[in-house]
């Protein structure tokens, strides 16, 4: 296949234009068939060929904040790769109209042995800055890398937060017309990313392109124009965060397959097409915990839970403020005077943060027999904030005054609350704030302290 390699244009209307991008690869049984390859001493072909991106095609418009989502292998850092140079693509064409300034993998560009000054002046240097641009820009550097003293001690004595950090400053203070980040601020602490996306909208407003990778929903969500979605080196589609979220999420959970010769609008008619997924326990469970802690009488038994978003599609990935259902089927194999189903929602320390059940819902106040089999579902508008969440159920009820245990499971499926809005605590009350401008008379009107 020929290589175009990749070309720097003058002047051109997207920040970024990819054409047909292929990233193949040789994959040899044996070392020794790589050698006879290397060499052309092999009679007939002893590789496979694997396609980290087959026939990619997109356009990245000046001013835009993109995300690239899609499953591990995917393609996402390798199409990054392709677009700052770092590698070649097989076939295609890259064109990239702007200067780049790039935080991939961790480490990269930086020597180890150096400290962090030393590596700020090679970064810079690398870029095309002399030693006189650095020293104009090391100031804002350095505080906002905010690394204090290690800024003098070699990096291989850094932390994984104080590398990004020293990283991704660099990486926004060298005047980049495009950014490109791959996954690196989730190593970063929760105030530094909040820092970082503060950048983030601080570029949107001076109309720089920026180009991230990430498997955190709610930023991309959040800060995001347009999103691409990749799946095993081939382009799903791309649109708004939301329909390509909801694609994502089917993905994930094994219920989304398409041709790669189906354009983006089919596939968006096929999803909306479809109806709720009832599989009746069979395929797979997205999210499902396979070390959750379970134990119980066993007079009844969970079989079957899963969640469903407000199109009734299954799913591990909920956005806030939308309704999503849980669904628990469940086998009573003795006679159970009044089972209590409950659900409850902890964070990732632990801490109980919602829950309910069936008997403070009054919603089943039935005894069952041997045999039966219950569809338990509770169905709510998400209110917890963006983030990650372990979800607990359990068959319970009461035998005379003493209380059973019939069946329980702690911290049986891991859910994503995906969102572009957090407010303060665990869950959002969602206000609804106004403004108005008050009368004179209602200005003077206001309560006043009695002073002595």
């Amino acid at each position: 296949m020929e290589n175009k390699g990749i070309k720097v244009q003058e002047v051109a209307l997207p920040a970024i234009e990819i054409k047909d991008v292929v990233k193949a690869y040789k994959l040899y049984d044996r070392a020794r068939d790589r050698v006879k390859d290397a060499f052309g001493l092999g009679k007939k072909q002893s590789y496979k060929l694997h396609y980290a991106l087959n026939g990619v095609s997109l356009s990245i418009r000046r001013g835009e904040t993109v995300g690239i989502i899609g499953t591990n292998g995917s393609g996402k850092s390798t199409i990054l790769k392709i677009i700052t140079g770092v590698l070649n693509p097989t076939s295609g064409e890259v064109l990239v109209n702007g200067r780049i300034s790039a935080l991939l993998e961790l480490g990269a560009g930086f020597n180890q042995e150096y400290n962090g000054i030393e590596n700020i002046y090679l970064n810079g240097t690398m870029m095309g800055f002399s030693d006189r641009e650095i020293d104009e820009k090391l100031p804002e550097i350095l505080e906002f890398a905010d690394i204090g003293e290690y800024v003098n001690q070699p990096v291989k004595t850094y932390s994984s937060g104080m590398f990004v950090r020293l990283a991704f400053a660099v990486a926004i203070n060298i005047e980049p017309e495009i950014l490109i980040v791959d996954e690196a601020l989730s190593v970063g602490d929760v105030f530094f990313q909040a820092k970082c996306y503060h950048k983030f909208e601080e570029f949107k407003k001076m109309g720089k392109t920026i180009v991230f990778v990430s498997h955190d929903l709610s930023a991309v969500s959040k800060y995001c124009d347009r999103v691409f979605l990749l799946n095993k080196g081939e382009l799903l589609g791309e649109g708004t965060p939301k329909e390509m979220i909801d694609i994502y999420k089917r993905v994930l959970v094994g219920q989304y397959e398409i041709h790669s010769n189906q354009e983006h609008v089919d596939f968006l008619e096929e999803v909306k097409r479809q109806e709720a997924v009832k599989q009746d326990g069979q395929g797979p469970n997205g999210g499902v915990n396979p070390d959750a802690l379970e134990y119980g009488s066993g007079q009844a038994r969970i079989v079957e839970y899963y969640l469903t978003d407000d199109a009734g599609i299954r799913t591990t990935a909920v956005i806030k403020g939308s309704l999503f259902t849980l669904h628990m089927r469940v086998a009573f194999e003795e006679h159970v005077p009044a089972p209590i189903f409950a659900f409850t929602f902890k964070n990732v320390m632990g801490t109980e943060i919602t829950g309910t059940n069936s008997m403070v819902e009054k919603a089943f106040l039935e005894s069952a027999e041997p045999g039966q089999v219950k569809d338990v579902t509770f169905t709510q508008k998400m209110s917890l904030q963006g983030g990650e969440y372990l979800l607990s159920m359990g068959v319970t009820g009461y035998s005379g005054d003493t209380f059973e245990v019939y069946h329980r499971l702690y911290d049986a499926l891991n859910v994503t609350v995906v969102s572009d809005k957090n407010t303060v605590g665990y869950y959002d009350m969602d206000s609804v704030v106004r403004v108005t401008e008050a009368s004179g008379e209602e200005r003077n009107s206001g309560f006043k302290a009695d002073v002595q």
